[in-house]
């Protein structure tokens, strides 16, 4: 039975526990995509995560979906990252980049390049765009071609040799939470009739070219990849769950670094995906809808339970910087402001107090 505090290889990255801190927008990029010298701070006062995964990236233009979010499309944004990972590096930690295409979520008025959003077919959802003009519906997307759909899988793998050129040790391919690559998964946004819509097979298809294509780029063993079965976040409906995702773990790379899902209620999907993926799993879990944030007791039953590797934290990790250390000592634990999670300056980024610990011996509970 493994340990929350026990070391953890898998491909190319070497974790130092099993401290994942889950992917989180938290949208303090420039207006151009740019990681920033207070990102480096954020990210580096968390290093003592096993593995960090990175906030949403988009890998083009269009693929972003949200103001301030950053970007690894162009040699400027790599670059910006590099001060990112590097003071992580410095701090002892691994961090991938999450590469997120956002599709048909997003508003033209959120972005510089204010262009219409992308989807596999030109099916709005339903929801609102949160704009400086308040609320409004997102829009109508643009089905795209096939052109379109070649160079969004020529993007992914550009973002991903730019990723590891700016340092991080690996990338994480976003194929949940509604965005693009779910989107073309699930037949309730997805009503096309060429080789990417219809059948499941077709349907996985872009997110299969996806993996293929960064794994190829910068090794399967750099790739990890996440899902978010039976997740209605974003507008999605998803009614043959049960065949499409054992079909995608089928078919995905035996050699990834990970598998990275997020749990919707829905422990039986779970157990299914954990008996199906032989390779490592990380687990946001979330047993129940009234399951709240994931907690260090949590995720050592997650391990005594063996329904992961290694366990990811968000908000938890948002508001505490030092959690591997608070959970040692059982906490106190910080309590994360919802104010200031999207946009602004350090104030509920990277101005939460951590505690000023001695080494002590892990707690029993947690073992």
């Amino acid at each position: 039975m493994a340990s929350l505090y026990s070391p953890l290889t898998t491909g190319a990255l070497a974790l130092q526990n099993r401290f994942v801190m889950a992917p989180m927008s938290r949208n303090r990029a420039t207006a151009d995509g740019l990681a920033t010298a207070l990102m480096a701070q954020y990210y580096a006062q968390r290093a003592s995560a096993g593995l960090m995964i990175s906030e949403g990236i988009q890998p083009s233009v269009t693929g972003q979906g949200f103001a301030q979010s950053p970007g690894l499309h162009n040699q400027q944004q790599a670059d910006s990252w590099r001060p990112v990972t590097a003071a992580v590096h410095r701090q002892g930690g691994r961090i991938v980049a999450q590469l997120m295409h956002a599709g048909r979520i997003g508003h033209p008025s959120l972005y510089a390049s204010a262009h219409q959003s992308l989807a596999p077919s030109a099916i709005a959802a339903n929801g609102l765009a949160y704009t400086a003009a308040g609320p409004q519906p997102y829009p109508v997307p643009r089905a795209m071609t096939g052109a379109d759909i070649r160079q969004c899988i020529d993007d992914f793998a550009i973002a991903a040799r730019f990723a590891i050129e700016a340092g991080f040790d690996g990338v994480e391919i976003h194929a949940g939470n509604g965005f693009l690559l779910h989107q073309f998964m699930t037949q309730h946004c997805n009503q096309r009739t060429d080789q990417y819509g219809g059948s499941v097979q077709n349907r996985l298809r872009l997110t299969l070219e996806v993996v293929a294509a960064v794994a190829d780029a910068i090794g399967a063993h750099r790739t990890g990849v996440r899902l978010s079965p039976q997740n209605p976040y974003n507008d999605m409906q998803e009614a043959d769950a049960t065949t499409l995702y054992p079909a995608l773990c089928r078919q995905l790379p035996a050699d990834l670094a990970y598998l990275h899902l997020m749990e919707a209620a829905n422990r039986d999907m779970t157990l299914l995906i954990r008996q199906l993926w032989q390779g490592c799993l990380i687990l946001n879990p979330h047993h129940s809808a009234q399951s709240g944030p994931v907690t260090p007791q949590i995720a050592a039953e997650v391990l005594q339970q063996d329904l992961a590797d290694a366990v990811a934290f968000g908000a938890l990790f948002l508001a505490n910087p030092d959690l591997v250390a608070r959970s040692r000592r059982g906490g106190p634990y910080n309590q994360p402001d919802p104010s200031f999670f999207y946009g602004g300056d350090a104030t509920g980024y990277t101005d939460y107090p951590t505690l000023q610990l001695s080494p002590r011996a892990e707690p029993e509970s947690l073992s």
